[in-house]
């Protein structure tokens, strides 16, 4: 099985500070300090730079962490073929989402994953698209929702095209009264998350020739809503992300039509283990049952 030396090595990259890879690995703070220490001097190199409040990766240290994290991997995906052959259904899925898909995807895909593999363990962990991508490419993640384009050398499969629609206060009405054009958005204020700015949401602002200086940021989803709701301004939000959101607001499509691409990203088949390979079958019939 895998050196416990590289299971402490990522860890700590993983939590930032040696108390926190400690408390999760269940060991004394000395005995993460001392397998470092080790694991350094093996290399010839320090992993990480110590400052107050933690830890951070060295250039070096960065460019160990995917190798060690595929040996983890693999080590994991021994375990979980050896537990097929013996009958037994085992292993773990550790997922990235963003917030709407793990809102309003997750809690019905993990609950029919349990159903027929009760006792494979599934972690979710929240993080905007480039984040999530950014974990799976490391490892640290096994599979991610995030949507196209993807640069990164994964495995990458489209699952969903999420319209995107203008968000509007009660009162407020296009002046062809359907669809928002340019003429209704001169002079308008946008609010929109900033981390939403340079994928498709970007693309619909160009097309309107709304300027940076007319965008205001938000939080969150529900926080556009609540600003839009109060007169604020007008917000730009997928058709998923408005699933579960309250407000007394109106909702319209654009005259030409925007939309993101949800996607899985994960290693390639040969490095996936029969766990996540499985996941993402849900996955797959789940978007085919609930888009037809």
């Amino acid at each position: 099985m895998a050196d416990f030396t590289y299971q402490v090595f990522s860890e700590v990259a993983k939590q930032k500070t040696l108390v926190a890879a400690a408390k999760q690995l269940n060991v004394t703070p000395s005995a993460i300090s001392h397998s470092l220490a080790g694991f350094e001097k093996q290399l010839g190199f320090p992993l990480f730079v110590r400052n107050r409040n933690g830890v951070k990766l060295t250039p070096d240290g960065a460019k160990i962490l995917p190798i060690v994290q595929e040996i983890l991997n693999a080590e994991a995906k021994l375990t979980e073929e050896a537990a097929q052959i013996n009958g037994l259904n085992q292993g773990r899925i550790r997922i990235g989402a963003f917030s709407s898909v793990c809102i309003n995807w997750l809690p019905d895909i993990i609950n029919s994953f349990k159903k027929i593999y009760p006792d494979i363990e599934i972690s979710v962990r929240q993080g905007t698209f480039n984040e999530v991508v950014e974990q799976v490419r490391l490892g640290t993640l096994d599979l991610g929702f995030s949507a196209l384009p993807i640069k990164e050398n994964l495995e990458v499969i489209a699952l969903h095209q999420d319209p995107i629609y203008c968000i509007a206060p009660v009162g407020f009405k296009p002046q062809n009264g359907r669809t928002i054009t340019k003429e209704d958005v001169v002079n308008e204020e946008f609010i929109l998350q900033q981390i939403d700015y340079d994928r498709d949401t970007k693309r619909a602002l160009d097309t309107y020739n709304v300027s940076v200086n007319s965008i205001q940021y938000s939080i969150d989803d529900a926080s556009i809503i609540a600003m839009v709701e109060s007169g604020l301004g007008l917000g730009i939000l997928p058709d998923l992300a408005l699933q579960n959101l309250a407000g007394k607001v109106q909702t319209y499509p654009f005259s030409k039509e925007f939309y993101r691409t949800i996607c899985l990203v994960a290693h390639t088949k040969s490095q996936q283990t029969p766990s996540t390979q499985a996941f993402i079958q849900t996955v797959q019939a789940y978007i085919k049952k609930r888009y037809n």
